[in-house]
């Protein structure tokens, strides 16, 4: 079992950047595939990023491609999300999860964190 906590969340304005980080601990970080969710209030949780195991294969929703970065640091079980040029459609409560199966797919990862909120205004 591995337990996430996130961080890096707050406010900025549109147009800045946040780094959101995903502390892991309990069984080894780099077995695990890490994804990054969001949900925005009254929508559903909603896939943003994932990097696979070694951290060589990402994946990314299109909504972000060219403005978020994902990566990880296996040596500190920590995983990574760089948000640059932030749109207030970003507004929401990351997550970061961890799985055994690379993909978009909420099904896809066993273990979750508590979420970070990031809020961008216009």
């Amino acid at each position: 079992q591995v337990q996430l906590v996130e961080s890096g969340g707050g406010l900025v304005q549109a147009g800045g950047s946040l780094r959101l980080s995903c502390a892991a601990s309990g069984r080894t970080f780099s077995s695990y595939v890490m994804g990054w969710f969001r949900q925005a209030p009254g929508k559903e949780r909603e896939f943003v990023a994932a990097i696979s195991l070694s951290g060589r294969i990402t994946s990314y929703t299109d909504s972000v491609k060219g403005r978020f970065t994902i990566s990880r640091d296996n040596a500190k079980n920590t995983g990574y999300l760089q948000m640059d040029r932030l749109k207030p459609d970003d507004t929401a409560l990351y997550y970061c999860a961890a799985g055994h199966s690379f993909g978009q797919l909420r099904q896809f990862y066993n273990y979750w964190g508590q979420g970070t909120q990031v809020t961008v205004s216009s």
